[in-house]
């Protein structure tokens, strides 16, 4: 497994040398986001479609 350091010089380095520091923010952001989603279904912390669609109608109330 390779360490924090060496997954954001690899996303870095994937980057069109024109990447803007924002757009490469937003891919580092991007990855970090996929790796918690799948740390929590790895984890069970996960919710049925059925109970998101109830929880996106309650806000609508």
């Amino acid at each position: 497994m390779s360490s924090v350091k060496d997954k954001m010089t690899e996303i870095i380095h994937s980057q069109p040398d024109d990447s803007s520091y924002d757009e490469i923010l937003r891919e580092l952001i991007f990855e970090r986001m996929i790796e918690r989603g799948l740390d929590d279904s790895r984890s069970g912390r996960v919710i049925s479609d059925e109970e998101m669609k109830e929880r996106i109608l309650s806000w609508q109330r």
